[in-house]
């Protein structure tokens, strides 16, 4: 059989193997290793699943990804959410939509020393959702700008998405991470202007808020958003002027937090285990997700595909920004039927050469990506922050929080045409790295 209808058979059957309920991570090592076998031989193929398996888990840097949601889960347990909540809950809850603009502004500053968009969901859903239906506001927008703000959690660095990317192009963690933070505060803005516009156009949706706050309060709440403000100065500001690496930075924000929680004394035993957990448990599924991602890439490339899809595309008369729409259209679909993760360790052995020959950007690309992933995490049926919201507000249907959240895909595809117009706005920070 051409190497190259190998490799067409090889990724359809992949489609197929998730379809029928195969975990990605097993679906790409066992058509990636069959093949390998078939291109090559059982001989070849067996030192690569081996020596992959093993260099993805022993390679030093990706201990970034545990030491990012360690930091999340110290964050969480020292009570810091709900102090960023409260402290803009005093100074926005008087505009339009107050209480749901407080909660997407608290979901950016958690996001900021969280490296998981599922955990500030869920963070900012148990503490927001109250609020919010105390004050009467529409459960749809309630929900949706905890789902939507939770996805600032896969931009906003710290950024498992980031490293993920990183880790799968062999790009500068350090540079996708400082590129984040424009976009981040780029996106989190568009959120509170699309929940303002909302509320103007039906001010049913959410019930001013008829109890003032004295300049005292506010000035005083200023105080709690201290500590998360100072982590994300320290560890962004180190990579960014060249002190420390990502994964040190991980391991100086992780330390910092668990000093933070042990201060409070909010850290207890079970919190300390749980954060641990959830911490192994999330490395290991990524681990293992760009461990089969690699074993597949190295049959896709034998096959050629991605060599002749990018010569392909090269010689297309058409302008680059079309492919790069139709790559866009491509991660909104299968956002409506795989997790984040899973679908940027399916379709960067394919998409980057592309990316490449098309000559953009790779950080910049990065950035595009990773706001994409965050379009598939409210994205229906199977929008992961959908679901983490569903499980906190459980009289609520997930119906409800999927027409909630659907304005704020507006704003995800606002900011994609934004950074595409002006790549500098991704670009800037990085090329001013000191390294």
């Amino acid at each position: 059989m051409d190497p190259f209808l190998a490799g067409l058979l090889g990724t359809g059957l992949v489609f197929l193997l998730l379809f029928i309920g195969m975990p990605i991570a097993f679906a790409m090592f066992f058509v990636g290793f069959a093949g390998l076998t078939y291109l090559t031989s059982p001989g070849a193929a067996l030192p690569v699943l081996a020596r992959t398996t093993y260099e993805v888990s022993a390679y030093y840097p990706y201990t970034v990804i545990p030491l990012f949601i360690v930091m999340g889960g110290f964050a969480g347990s020292s009570g810091m959410t709900q102090e960023l909540y409260m402290s803009f809950d005093k100074w926005l809850r008087r505009l339009p939509g107050g209480l749901s603009i407080a909660t997407i502004g608290a979901c950016a500053g958690f996001s900021a020393v969280s490296g998981s968009s599922v955990a500030t969901a869920a963070a900012m859903g148990t503490v927001a959702l109250p609020e919010m239906k105390r004050f009467g506001y529409d459960m749809g927008l309630a929900t949706g700008s905890i789902a939507a703000g939770g996805t600032l959690g896969f931009l906003i660095p710290p950024s498992i998405g980031f490293v993920v990317y990183g880790m799968l192009t062999e790009q500068s963690i350090g540079k996708l991470l400082i590129a984040g933070i424009v976009p981040g505060v780029l996106l989190a803005l568009s959120f509170i202007f699309i929940v303002i516009l909302m509320v103007k156009l039906n001010p049913r949706l959410a019930p001013a808020s008829p109890d003032p706050v004295f300049w005292r309060e506010k000035l005083s709440a200023l105080l709690d958003v201290w500590e998360p403000l100072s982590i994300f100065v320290i560890v962004m500001g180190g990579i960014y002027m060249g002190f420390f690496t990502p994964t040190e930075a991980g391991a100086i924000g992780a330390t910092m937090l668990f000093v933070v929680a042990l201060f409070k004394r909010k850290l207890n035993f079970t919190t300390l285990k749980e954060a641990l957990q959830e911490a192994v448990r999330i490395s290991v599924m990524v681990l293992f997700l760009v461990a089969g991602a690699n074993v597949f890439s190295y049959f896709l490339a034998i096959s050629t595909i991605p060599m002749v899809t990018s010569t392909w595309v090269a010689e297309l008369e058409v302008s680059r920004y079309l492919i790069l729409t139709i790559i866009i259209v491509v991660y909104l679909f299968l956002g409506c039927f795989l997790d984040a993760i899973s679908m940027m360790v399916l379709t960067m052995p394919v998409i980057f050469p592309i990316i490449l020959t098309l000559h953009f950007d790779p950080i910049w690309f990065g950035v595009i990506a990773v706001l994409m992933m965050e379009a598939g995490l409210i994205t229906p049926p199977m929008g992961l922050n959908i679901f983490t919201v569903a499980g906190v507000a459980k009289d609520v249907p997930v119906e409800t929080i999927f027409k909630g959240v659907a304005p704020f895909l507006i704003a995800i595809f606002a900011v994609v045409f934004m950074i595409t117009l002006f790549p500098k706005l991704a670009l800037l920070l990085p090329t001013m790295m000191l390294r």
